[in-house]
Parts: structure tokens; C-alpha cells; sequence
């Protein structure tokens, strides 16, 4: 979107940064996230027509807290700090910032001052999410504290300077309201019109591409997913013919699953695929390894191998497209600033020191309601668009402790048939994700009045719009019994089911 002036997003190391850029985008108003120590002559390049400073997860008055360049608040454009924005803010321009005596983790109720411009017809009082330690105990010069909750000052505004801030979390889907207080300030503060739609997204990536491979040729690591589906896309239409797709079986799928995508992709006119059989290959790599972060690694880079050959077979390609998204970045690696890494993801930092090839990453910065609709904007096949997310290291991470045949096919098993009830009751579409873990617990149960000692499995099922944050999905009682009366029946070696109801946070989606 190089011709179009963004919202700039500041970012302080938020979890929920990206939060703040797709809520924008959701307004079709094209969203920038930078660094918060981005130069700021690079910054004004940037021509922004709002700035956003996220939250993060440090205190502002540690030595090494992360800040900006000062000059960002005299930019002549509206500002909105949020969490650790406000924060900085408040320090910066002459407030005074403390170590809170009440901490606020989670839900709290906001009362809106009437003075208020940018919650001007937000009801009070608000139900809102919290996430921060410290508190402002003095607002800067100028500014007016427009709303509070329970423990703390929650809004200041000083609506002749330009500049906003709230401690707590608008992005989230917890905060009742939230997108219209971030619309209010976009478009009524800011007074942006709408900018950015699919079809932009797709052509200024097309374009991108085409000027990054040039006369080159590029490989795509397919995995079935509408993510790696919508970047071949995308990369086709920039290089064309010049594109091979490769998707790899490695002894991880779903059951029947390498057949049935393979099948399905090959149906993609558009796409040039090659399908390999690497599994032995990588379970042996996997042999006796039991620590989530070293499955990971060792399944990133036994892939990059597995596609440097190939490489070499049809010519020695030197791009690789993956289908990576914003979620998987910010869980990974601090890329866009100090972000806490939670896990690694394997196409990210799983990725080997010496990786040979140069990444195309064109989705890297959306989420997967995003590109869902970019597939849409693309004609892609519904059967790829609405696929239910499946990790890159597969089963791998849906069986707790080592990886073995005989635990594959354990989870294996019990992960069809929750997707088939899933799918047999209607709720394929509703649920995020659903699917079957293998954990290291046995128990004593008694089948056929014999005594068994057995494994357990763990149900999950999430509700979730950009998997950022997730919520336990509640089944239906007599969905969960058809699931467990069939894995214990159906599945060898299993005697116990347990159902998950942790959300995100405080848990991940997958166990590892």
C-alpha cells in the first residue's frame, strides 16, 4: 500500500499489537505496525495520518523500557496510546508513573466521564480487559483524566494537543465496545476514510513480488492450509510458471490426509504441485525427542532440507514462499519489537542458521480471518479457504512426549473422530479448531471387567477469530459423550478422555 497514507501502530512489545492494526483494518483503513524505535525520519517518510503506541510488557520506568523518539507527539497528527502507551506518554510529557498496589489482570468496569471527546456515547459504566502492573498516579500538563476504573486512571485526553490514551485494551474482543472506541478515534478523531479493501492487499503484493524474484524462480512449501494455498497464489500471479509448489508428507498428517490434499491441490489449475514422501526421514529425526521447542527446530529445519533438495533437483531455486502469518511471528521471534517469545513455530523460529534461500512471505503480516478473504477475493476453492488451522509440526506437538508409530496412531485415530463428529453435528465452521492430544498420562479403567492401564486423551476445541486469543468452545454434552464412547472403542490403547476448557490466554491452542 505504498500510495496510501497509514495509521502508524508504534509497537512496545504488545502480544496484542497486530490486535490493534487488524481492528483498522477492519474499518478498510490501511495499518502500518513499526518498531517503537523506528528512526524518526523514517517515520515521517511514512506520511502517517494517525499514530497508535501499543501496550507491552514493561515497566516505563525500568532502565532498559523500550521508547520512542519523543517527536512522534508533535507530529501535528492525532495520537492514541494504549497500556504501556499511555504510560510512556504520561511519563514523557510530565506525569508520574508507579508500581500499581492493585494489579489489573483481566476484566474491569470502566465510569466515563462526560467530558470525554473520544468516549463521547460509550455507555458507563464499560466493561473493560486489563493487562498492566503499574498505574499513572499523575497525569501530565494539559491533560484531563476522562475516565476511571476501580483502581486506577483509565482515560486522559488532551484534545488540543491531539492525543488520546487509555490503560486498557480496546483491541481485545473482551473490552465491550472496543472497536467502536478505535473507530471513533480513526475515523472521527483522525478523520480517515476508508483506504484498504482485499483487492489492494493483493495487488500491491503482486506486485511486490514481481519486483523482488524478477527473472528467478521461487518454491512453495504447501501445506493444504488456505494460509500456503493463498501465498502460491498470490506468488503465481506475480511469477507464474516460474513457481513449483511442493507439498511434503512428513509421517505427521492427519488420517488420510497427505492423499486427500494432495488430490485436492492437484485440482488447483493454477498450481504447479509436487508431492514427496519424507516421513521416515523426519521421524527419525524425531526419535526419543520429548521437548516441545526441540520438535519444533529439528521439524523446521528437517523441512528446509527436505525443500533445499528438491531445490537443487529442478535447478537450484533460490526463493522460498511460506505461508506464514502475523500470529506465528509475534509467538516466535520479537521481529517488531520486544515482544515475549511464547513458542517457537516452525516456519519461523524453527527456520536453520544457514537457511540457502531467500523467503517470500506475503501474508506475514495478516491474520487467518484476513487472508481468508483475500482467498475469496482470489476465487480460491471453499474446500482451502475454510480448512480448520493444523499446526506445521502436525502431530508432533498433539502428542505429548516422544513421537512414535504406535502414538500416532493413537492420536491419529482419536483426532478423526472428533472431526467427524464435529463435522457430522454442524459446528465445523464455528469452531476454530477441534482435534484430538495424546497425553503422557495412563490410567486405570476397566473394560470387558478386565482391568486396563491405559493412555489419555485430551479433547480441544476453541472459538476464535484470529487466533490471538481463543475461547474454550462449549460442546454439547452429547456431542462429547458420542466423542469419548467412540476414541475409547475405536481407538487401541486408550481408556480415558478428558475434555479442555482453558482459553487463550491464559493456555496456547495447541499443547506444545
Amino acid at each position: 500500500m505504498e500510495h496510501t497514507r497509514p495509521v502508524v501502530v508504534l509497537d512496545f512489545g504488545s502480544q496484542y499489537t497486530q490486535l490493534i492494526a487488524r481492528r483498522i483494518r477492519e474499518m478498510q483503513v490501511y495499518a502500518l505496525i513499526v518498531p517503537c524505535h523506528t528512526p524518526f525520519d523514517d517515520l515521517a517518510a511514512m506520511h502517517p495520518q494517525a499514530l497508535v503506541l501499543s501496550g507491552g510488557p514493561s515497566s516505563v520506568y525500568d532502565p532498559s523500557a523500550p521508547v520512542c523518539d519523543e517527536r512522534v507527539l508533535k507530529m501535528g497528527i492525532p495520537v492514541l496510546g494504549v497500556c504501556y502507551g499511555l504510560q510512556w506518554i504520561s511519563r514523557t510529557l510530565g506525569g508520574r508513573v508507579e508500581p500499581a498496589r492493585r494489579r489489573e489482570y483481566g476484566f474491569a468496569q470502566l465510569e466515563i466521564y462526560p467530558s470525554t471527546t473520544l468516549l463521547q456515547g460509550i455507555e458507563s459504566p464499560l466493561r473493560v480487559w486489563n493487562s498492566h502492573g503499574d498505574h499513572v498516579a499523575e497525569v501530565p500538563p494539559g491533560f484531563s483524566i476522562t475516565g476511571r476504573t476501580e483502581n486506577a486512571i483509565s482515560v486522559i485526553e488532551n484534545p488540543a494537543a491531539g492525543i488520546y490514551a487509555l490503560e486498557f485494551h480496546p483491541e481485545v474482543r473482551h473490552t465491550a465496545h472496543g472497536s467502536e472506541i478505535l473507530s471513533r478515534f480513526v475515523r472521527e478523531v483522525a478523520g480517515i476514510r476508508p483506504n484498504w479493501f482485499p483487492r489492494s492487499f493483493i495487488d500491491e503484493t503482486v506486485d511486490r513480488v514481481r519486483r523482488e524474484v524478477k527473472g528467478e524462480t521461487a518454491l512453495c512449501a504447501l501445506s493444504g492450509g488456505v494460509d500456503s494455498a493463498v501465498a502460491a497464489t498470490l506468488v503465481g500471479k506475480a511469477i507464474g510458471n516460474r513457481l513449483t509448489c511442493l507439498f511434503v508428507d512428513n509421517g505427521l498428517l492427519r488420517k488420510n490426509e497427505f492423499a486427500q490434499v494432495a488430490g485436492m491441490l492437484c485440482e488447483q489449475a493454477h498450481l504447479n504441485v509436487r508431492t514427496v514422501d519424507a516421513s521416515v526421514r523426519f521421524l527419525t529425526r524425531l526419535e526419543g525427542v520429548t521437548d516441545p521447542e526441540r520438535k519444533r527446530k529439528i521439524i523446521g529445519e528437517e523441512f528446509i532440507r527436505v525443500f533445499e533438495e528438491e531445490a537443487r533437483r529442478l535447478g537450484d531455486i533460490p526463493f522460498l514462499v511460506q505461508g506464514t502469518l502475523y500470529p506465528d511471528v509475534i509467538e516466535s521471534v520479537s521481529v517488531k519489537g520486544p515482544a515475549a517469545t511464547i513458542k517457537s513455530h516452525h516456519n519461523v523460529g524453527g527456520l536453520p542458521q544457514d537457511l540457502k534461500f531467500r523467503l517470500i512471505e506475503p501474508l506475514r503480516e495478516l491474520f487467518k480471518d484476513e487472508v481468508r478473504r483475500v482467498g475469496r477475493e482470489l476465487g480460491l476453492d471453499d474446500r482451502l479457504i475454510d480448512r480448520q488451522p493444523f499446526p506445521g509440526p502436525g502431530l508432533a506437538v498433539r502428542i505429548l512426549g516422544a513421537v512414535t508409530e504406535e502414538r500416532l496412531e493413537m492420536v491419529r485415530n482419536a483426532d478423526a473422530v472428533v472431526r467427524e463428529e464435529v463435522e457430522a453435528a454442524g459446528l465445523a465452521k464455528r469452531l476454530w479448531q477441534a482435534f484430538a492430544v495424546l497425553l503422557p498420562v495412563s490410567s486405570v479403567g476397566v473394560m470387558g471387567d478386565a482391568r486396563t492401564y491405559a493412555s489419555t486423551i485430551a479433547v480441544r476445541a476453541v472459538e476464535s477469530e484470529d487466533g490471538m486469543t481463543a475461547d474454550w468452545a462449549n460442546l454439547p454434552a452429547p456431542l462429547l459423550q458420542r466423542m469419548a464412547t467412540r476414541i475409547v472403542n475405536e481407538v487401541k490403547g486408550v481408556n480415558r478422555v478428558v475434555f479442555d476448557i482453558t482459553s487463550k490466554p491464559p493456555g496456547t491452542i495447541e499443547w506444545e
